[in-house]
């Protein structure tokens, strides 16, 4: 599958390492793929022993808060590329000159875990990747939250979904797939099999390999923007892909998820002077 894809104002820094929706302290120091996929805390990697400041949904740890918790943390309130944002259609611009986005996923086999802040599979093996502006991407793993982070036109839908990938910089880009209420949705029936309902220690496999190209919708329009990471330390730099077309989930699956995470969603953040592009 081809897509096509531009961001003519990001010029991502080496100095500056990404983990999925959380950042490290110290801006040197080199990412590790191993990290990445143990990450219980954030939804990405802490690639240092620093510790950090715990954070929530909820009061003085929600997300109002965070920028607050710790320093490492200061991009949440001083930041000027945060995630997630409305997308408000009349307002995205159309792109003609853009470079191409590729998506090579097949069925993989992941493990699952519950950290506290929502569910995550984590990739068993590097079958699953996007090549952006001739750049590859490794998934590294994907997870949900309720309702969606991203709004369309000012709405939530019911869900959403994230594909994290990471390249060997330790940059990163995300697939986001919004979720409203439908018919079942098949391709994630092993995942809700084993849907932990309580913080895990351990993984637990996935009985089936997860097809996710089969998971993502038919119809693959997608918005581009330059963002961050939607859960502290709320890195910037990220490589946002989030597609126009929800993909649905049951009732029954979607309440599933919601018995475990009520709310797991961070605010809308303002666009500042960013824009949105569609392919």
């Amino acid at each position: 599958m081809k897509k096509n894809l531009v961001y003519p104002f990001l010029v991502v820094s080496l100095s500056f390492l990404l983990g999925a929706c959380s950042e490290q302290t110290k801006e040197t120091t080199t990412p590790k793929k191993e990290e990445v996929t143990n990450m219980k805390e954030n939804e990405a990697t802490e690639l240092n022993n620093t510790p950090t400041a715990s954070w929530s949904y909820e009061e003085e740890t929600g997300p109002d808060h965070w920028g607050e918790l710790d320093l490492s943390y200061s991009a949440c309130i001083k930041g000027s590329e945060q995630s997630p944002v409305n997308i408000e259609f009349s307002q995205v611009k159309t792109s003609e000159k853009l470079e191409s986005i590729e998506i090579k996923y097949q069925p993989t086999p992941f493990s699952i875990v519950n950290n506290g802040h929502t569910v995550q599979a984590n990739a068993a093996t590097p079958s699953n990747s996007i090549v952006v502006e001739g750049k590859e991407y490794q998934l590294v793993q994907f997870h949900f939250h309720t309702p969606s982070e991203h709004q369309f036109n000012g709405q939530h839908l019911d869900m959403e979904l994230h594909l994290v990938h990471q390249d060997t910089n330790g940059e990163l880009a995300v697939l986001g797939v919004l979720i409203q209420e439908g018919k079942e949705n098949e391709k994630l029936a092993s995942v809700w099999d084993v849907l932990p309902k309580d913080e895990t220690e351990k993984d637990i496999l996935i009985n089936e390999p997860v097809d996710l190209q089969a998971l993502l919708p038919s119809d693959q329009a997608s918005f581009y923007y330059n963002g961050s990471l939607t859960t502290p330390p709320c890195t910037e730099k990220v490589k946002w892909i989030v597609f126009e077309k929800p993909i649905e989930m049951s009732k029954e699956q979607i309440q599933a998820f919601q018995q475990i995470f009520p709310d797991n969603h961070r605010p809308v953040q303002s666009l500042v002077e960013r824009e949105i592009f569609k392919d």
